[in-house]
């Protein structure tokens, strides 16, 4: 069920910014195991890995700081910003803190356990993904990047965007001294076929979901607004 039949009212809304607080959480944990396989970490993990050990900070303070930047992007882009995408840039990095701080999942002395654990990491964050997704109220900021730059490089299918992005990002990241590994590649060929995946087996068409502006939003959260904007 799309989000245009649940957004209606400050609980709903409330309920929803739950839901997608829980499911980031949790997406922390399968990008926790991603990186403490120690095998190399994704793309964007090895730029805030690079980034963190450059400056000196918390995984997730560099995961925010990134994630806030790509938001003011969005922004400039003119892409749609809705209540999950602040939510996922505050909550996912210090989830990862948590885990790296309990430090309960001994890693695998060996390679193939390793693999394993990075593939139980994608798995439990194309899940969690689904969880975010459902609940309409906005995409990650990275994919709205994703999709603003597709947009104004209109010659560019978005594909080839994808790859450039992620290359500059693992580049980047490396240089600043992110881990990259074999990990890094199986992050970069797996997320996407897993996530579909979880997305297959719990019969979720992300296509269907429509993601509330932040400005329905908050209008129905201070009571301004009764029923979100008709569907085009």
């Amino acid at each position: 069920m799309g989000s245009s039949c649940r957004n209606r009212t400050a609980g709903s809304i409330a309920l929803d910014c739950l839901i997608a607080a829980v499911s980031l959480f949790f997406n922390g944990l399968g990008i926790y195991l991603t990186i403490h396989a120690s095998i190399g970490a994704g793309p964007w993990d090895v730029f805030n890995l690079g980034l963190s050990k450059t400056l000196g900070i918390l995984y997730g303070n560099a995961s925010i700081t990134v994630c806030l930047i790509i938001l003011a992007i969005d922004i400039v882009l003119k892409e749609p910003i809705g209540l999950a995408m602040f939510i996922d840039s505050l909550v996912v990095g210090k989830s990862v803190d948590l885990f790296t701080w309990l430090n309960i999942v001994p890693v695998p002395d060996s390679l193939p356990g390793r693999i394993a654990m990075m593939l139980l990491g994608l798995v439990i964050m194309g899940y969690t993904q689904y969880l975010y997704m459902w609940a309409g109220l906005g995409c990650g900021p990275r994919d709205t990047l994703l999709v603003g730059l597709a947009k104004h490089l209109r010659r560019v299918p978005i594909g080839a965007v994808s790859i450039v992005l992620l290359t500059l990002v693992t580049a980047i990241g490396y240089l600043l001294g992110g881990p990259v590994g074999i990990g890094t590649l199986i992050c970069a060929f797996c997320a996407g076929p897993i996530m579909q995946l979880a997305f297959t087996t719990v019969h979720f068409n992300a296509t269907t979901i429509r993601h509330q502006p932040l400005g329905e939003s908050i209008g129905i959260l201070l009571g301004q607004q009764k029923h979100p904007a008709k569907l085009r």
